[in-house]
């Protein structure tokens, strides 16, 4: 079967847009380009199995709507695969819409959170042939495919399709499988080289990578992620040693960040850092990861060092501890702090994130965490950050919440308006455009002479000084996101 899979044209005025592994999405002026993990995967396998397997990423290789339709018709797939998320949910109904107009034999699959969370909409809003729920579309796509050559008889769970003049549900999509049996991602197939613009990533080349699917924690009310995987899996230690090594020999690696939405701690840990340090891959490459607060001990950050981390990114999310008990973060303010501390001791660089824009929050508890943000990056505790307007994703537990409450500032299927351009959510005592503009504050702490000079001290050869270069152009780029979206 011939399958076209990756992303269709998402243009737009205000932007690119970050759809690839964003767990959030932005239109970025200066767009980062994230690797698409689980649908380079979903390639891979098919390839792998004997399909013709083609990449577009119109959005990474900046392909317009009038190319992308001389492509399909010069292709002419079978199959056109791609993922979606809230915010551009809408025009790409209208994509597939133009697509089946065209090519009505081409079979269209759609796959993400918003569509997990609400198949039967996006079956009913558009002509697209099947709905992939769930987060293992490598899988369950290849389990279709079967289905549509029929090699098997029964179709897969998880999918939304169209039988004779009503919709039809497969049923519960379930994740059973193991994922060492997966093969490496197939980076050539996937174009990897589209994929370099990560500019907290200080190595060249660096390759992004899954251990996990996707977070153990998995209880953050705000994160779209728990519906595409309720269930946490780990590949085992030696499955991703092994990757390690072959993105080492075939690519030369320098940098790995595993976007596991955190990382597996325990003695799962120590193997991984015991492992990297057997096999002398700390010499060679630096691991960046998502991790937790809370979750390590000074001796665990030690280690990790040792074996070769780099950077550690954080959720820190908000300053009030009221805020991170509704949140269901699992954490006290006071293991934000010391966190830092023990991550800097062990000499690895900390990122933070955090939200602003919470219903419940005044402008002095925003404030509050601007505050602590300033401290901990002047102090040289935090290296990097990165803040966001809080936006309750539809199928949250957080947006589920906001109806109930009536805190929407408009009406819930206004998804093209999901996209931290504006505050969504009412605030308490204050106008919400006030404490949303409180994101923008965040990121002048860059600007503030303590930090400038705590970064100029940190540089010690010519890779330091062109990653705070890309930093720089980041953060300009963050200000006038914001600004255009104001």
């Amino acid at each position: 079967m011939k399958i076209l899979m990756g992303y269709p044209p998402t243009e737009s005025e205000k932007g690119t847009a970050t759809l690839g592994q964003n767990r959030q999405f932005q239109w970025f002026t200066n767009p980062c380009l994230i690797f698409p993990v689980v649908p380079a995967s979903a390639a891979t396998l098919l390839d792998k199995k004997g399909h013709n397997v083609q990449w577009i990423d119109c959005i990474a290789e900046k392909i317009n709507r009038k190319d992308f339709i001389k492509i399909i018709e010069k292709e002419n797939p079978d199959l056109f695969v791609f993922e979606t998320k809230t915010p551009v949910v809408k025009m790409h109904w209208k994509i597939i819409g133009d697509l089946k107009k065209r090519f009505p034999k081409i079979k269209i699959v759609i796959m993400g959170d918003h569509v997990t969370s609400f198949p039967e909409e996006t079956m009913k809003n558009s002509k697209v042939d099947f709905v992939l729920c769930g987060g293992d579309f490598d899988f369950l796509l290849l389990e279709l495919v079967n289905w549509l050559a029929k090699k098997t008889k029964k179709i897969p769970k998880g999918i939304y399709y169209r039988g004779k003049n009503k919709i039809i549900n497969s049923g519960k999509f379930q994740l059973k499988h193991n994922l060492d049996e997966l093969p490496f991602i197939n980076r050539e197939l996937a174009k990897w080289r589209l994929y370099d613009k990560e500019y907290n990533l200080i190595g060249r080349p660096f390759f992004y990578i899954m251990s996990g699917r996707d977070c153990w924690w998995r209880r953050c009310k705000f994160c779209a992620w728990p519906k595409l995987f309720p269930k946490f899996r780990v590949r085992s230690v030696e499955n991703v040693l092994n990757e390690i090594k072959m993105l080492i020999n075939k690519y030369n690696a320098k940098e790995i960040f595993d976007d596991s939405g955190t990382l597996m701690i325990g003695e799962w840990l120590k193997d991984l850092c015991n492992g990297l340090i057997k096999r002398g891959y700390n010499k060679k490459i630096k691991y960046s990861c998502n991790m937790r607060f809370g979750a390590l001990k000074q001796e665990d950050y030690d280690l990790m060092k040792k074996a070769g981390f780099r950077l550690l990114k954080f959720g820190l999310e908000s300053a009030n501890q009221k805020t991170l008990d509704k949140l269901d973060k699992g954490i006290k303010v006071e293991d934000i702090i010391k966190g830092c501390e023990m991550a800097k001791k062990s000499g690895l660089t900390v990122h933070l994130t955090m939200i602003v824009g919470y219903p419940w929050e005044t402008k002095q508890d925003a404030l509050k965490t601007f505050e602590l943000a300033k401290k901990l990056m002047q102090s040289g505790k935090a290296d990097l950050l990165q803040s966001t307007v809080l936006i309750p994703y539809p199928g949250t537990r957080l947006w589920k919440e906001a109806k109930q409450n009536n805190w929407l500032l408009f009406n819930e299927k206004a998804y093209e308006r999901y996209d931290q351009r504006e505050p969504v959510l009412k605030t308490k005592n204050s106008e919400p455009e006030e404490i949303a503009s409180i994101c923008g504050k965040i990121y002048t702490i860059f600007l503030t002479p303590q930090y400038i000079f705590a970064r100029l001290k940190s540089i010690k050869n010519w890779d330091d000084f062109k990653f705070n270069l890309r930093g720089a152009k980041a953060v300009l780029g963050h200000l006038n996101d914001f600004w255009k979206g104001k």
